[in-house]
């Protein structure tokens, strides 16, 4: 068949053509939704009671300690509120143990050196740079005590 005969044919065609039956009460009837029977009415409002309850919960959870805390300074401090903790409790064990004199200035250096970066973090209390500093300083610290209590 050629493009000539097959646009005679589509011309040929009805423009409109009507259908035998009205289809709209059948497409409506589709479109409801099924009505469903209401066995629980009162687990709607305990559900809707636990979702409040959820949501208070988190809120109170997850609420900054100040207005304008800042999250990521907030974390650093704590980190190196902890860091700081565990190594006065590794030092108070190895205290009992005789530091030789040559080490003692060593030994008050890091001290100084972590007082002061202790410092600079609560000026700076977000800085990554200072809490690794810090770290690095107490690893220094526990190192020459426990070679120097080792011998």
């Amino acid at each position: 068949m050629t493009d000539n005969e097959l646009r005679w044919q589509l011309r040929q065609l009805p423009r409109e053509m009507e259908p035998g039956r009205d289809l709209w009460p059948g497409i409506a009837a589709r479109l409801q939704p099924p009505a469903s029977p209401r066995r629980w009415p009162w687990l709607a409002g305990l559900a809707l009671a636990a979702c409040l309850c959820l949501a208070v919960g988190l809120a109170l959870t997850l609420r900054p300690a100040t207005p304008a805390a800042d999250p990521v300074a907030d974390l650093v401090r704590r980190e190196a509120a902890a860091m700081t903790l565990e190594y006065e409790a590794a030092l108070r064990e190895l205290q009992s143990a005789p530091v030789p004199e040559p080490l003692q200035p060593a030994l008050a250096t890091l001290d100084a050196s972590a007082g002061e970066i202790r410092a600079a973090m609560a000026e700076q209390p977000g800085s990554l740079h200072l809490l690794d500093q810090l770290k690095r300083t107490y690893s220094r610290r526990l190192a020459l005590t426990q070679r120097a209590a080792l011998g």
